[in-house]
């Protein structure tokens, strides 16, 4: 829960989906984000990322149209971080931080660390990790570890 009493849940996930699992993936959001909300949490934590945080921040702000409530709230580890992407992700990228209800910006550049501290930073908002891992490495990995050392539950839509 935040200072203000907002309660809040974080996305972790890998940035390769199969494309098989795409629909489960988003529909699997669509039940967890919904039952979040039940119980009160109302504002989600994307990373800005290709790929999972991709899917969850497009199925908030979809979320929003009959769930006004739900907040998008967008930590971005570095300004650019999308400098080097295909231009259809830049442009997706770019929609979703227009429509994002926040977005805070961890470093003007790329720092050693950054995307540690961005995802660190979203667990220690939140009282819940919603996450996609299917592999025991890497940061969603990592990440998925550093909420549960820190008591906050991990949902694991891969399983």
């Amino acid at each position: 829960m935040t200072d203000s009493g907002i309660r809040c849940a974080c996305f972790t996930g890998h940035r390769q989906i199969p494309y098989a699992q795409g629909r489960p993936v988003v529909q699997a959001l669509r039940q967890e984000i919904t039952h979040a909300a039940g119980t009160g949490i109302t504002r989600f934590y994307a990373g800005g990322a290709l790929g999972f945080d991709t899917l969850a921040a497009l199925t908030v702000l979809e979320m929003r149209k009959t769930m006004p409530q739900l907040e998008l709230h967008t930590v971005i580890p570095f300004a650019g971080q999308d400098i080097r992407w295909p231009a259809e992700d830049r442009e997706l990228y770019r929609y979703i931080l227009e429509r994002a209800d926040h977005v805070e910006v961890l470093h003007q550049r790329y720092a050693d660390g950054c995307y540690h501290e961005r995802n660190r930073y979203m667990v220690d908002h939140s009282e819940l990790c919603i996450a996609y891992l299917r592999r025991r490495s890497g940061g969603t990995f990592y990440t998925c570890r550093y909420a549960q050392r820190q008591g906050c539950p991990v949902h694991n839509l891969a399983e």
